[in-house]
């Protein structure tokens, strides 16, 4: 029989709870180690699992006899604890963002490149059945063009996350799920952004993203809705989807040029078939681990890995940067600087 194999979880925050859960549930994982400094979380997740704790995550990488590493740390943390697994030939799933800033995202990417270490980024929605079936019929042509795709996503204020703004806390979310919809990635952004909950960071921001193909995306994320948000819209040549994340439903309404919905006896507005596209329900989390089980087993290139994750932070930064100099901000450079050295 095939052994199960050794994770080691770094974090215990709302992200990192729910990894332990699917850790410990997973028939090819054992939770061999947790690591976070507050000692009554730790207590309390080591009775559900009898790993061994660690205040400190370095010395958890050290010491604790592993085959791979779960990063649920907050995001200024993922430099230093992904550079330590690298270098011990760890390979490491990085909850998203890859990282909070470009330089840190290049040390990553050009540690595992240098060390060969397989680094997968914990771009959650990736996984969700609803994405993943939009996608392949996405592929299958259902689209020929895409005009538009808007991303909305909004919630409640997190006190805990004090380290980075919405923007790459949230939004790198989108800004991959953007890229990887358009299947290009963006040569123009903007954005505008609002502080007016959080102590240091922003909290809300509306981004434009310009692709070469000429298909625009914006996103709209925020801190501020007392509700959680997630959904997508993608508009083209042949009609649009529309996705909620959280639900999993999907839907494509096909253009229908030829009857005209009749308002008052004016044909105001065009009505297109509707239709729901079968989804078969997966916790996204569930998928996200089974493919770091696959790297682990096989030692291939993660769907998510590094260098997507190393875009996602770019872009989002290239957002703010946009914001706070009030101007669009041009891209078309930043394969040439984002190339791993």
């Amino acid at each position: 029989m095939t052994m199960p194999l050794r994770l080691g979880l770094a974090g215990l925050g709302s992200m990192g709870r729910n990894h332990l859960r699917v850790i410990s549930n997973h028939p090819q994982t054992e939770l061999t180690a947790i690591s976070d400094p507050d000692a009554a979380a730790l207590e309390a997740a080591l009775s559900q699992t009898g790993a061994r704790g660690f205040a400190d995550p370095l010395a958890m990488i050290e010491e604790a006899n592993l085959d791979g590493v779960v990063l649920a740390a907050p995001t200024t943390a993922h430099v230093s604890l992904a550079l330590a697994a690298i270098e011990r030939g760890l390979p490491v799933l990085v909850e998203k963002p890859l990282a909070a800033t470009v330089e840190d995202g290049l040390m990553i990417v050009n540690a595992a490149r240098k060390q060969g270490v397989r680094v997968q980024v914990g771009h959650v929605e990736r996984y969700n059945p609803a994405v993943l079936e939009m996608g392949r019929l996405l592929r299958e042509g259902w689209l020929s063009t895409i005009y538009a795709i808007t991303c909305r996503r909004a919630g409640p204020f997190p006190a805990r996350i004090r380290d980075v703004g919405v923007t790459v806390d949230l939004g790198t979310h989108d800004v991959d799920m953007l890229c990887w919809i358009a299947d290009e990635r963006p040569v123009r952004v903007y954005a505008e952004t609002a502080q007016r909950l959080h102590a240091t960071h922003e909290d809300l921001t509306f981004g434009l993203m310009h692709f070469p193909s000429g298909a625009i995306g914006f996103l709209d994320v925020d801190w501020l809705t007392p509700v959680k948000r997630r959904s997508l819209v993608a508009v083209g040549e042949e009609g649009m989807f529309e996705l909620d994340y959280l639900t999993q439903k999907l839907t494509f309404t096909r253009s229908n040029v030829e009857r005209p919905q009749m308002i008052r006896g004016y044909a105001t507005t065009f009505s297109g078939d509707v239709a729901e596209i079968p989804i078969t329900n997966v916790e996204p989390l569930r998928a996200e681990l089974d493919e770091f089980v696959r790297v682990l087993r096989t030692g291939d290139r993660p769907y998510v890995d590094a260098e997507d994750g190393l875009w996602a932070v770019a872009i989002a930064n290239g957002l703010l940067t946009a914001a706070a100099e009030r101007r669009p901000i041009d891209l078309s450079d930043l394969p040439s600087r984002l190339a791993a050295k």
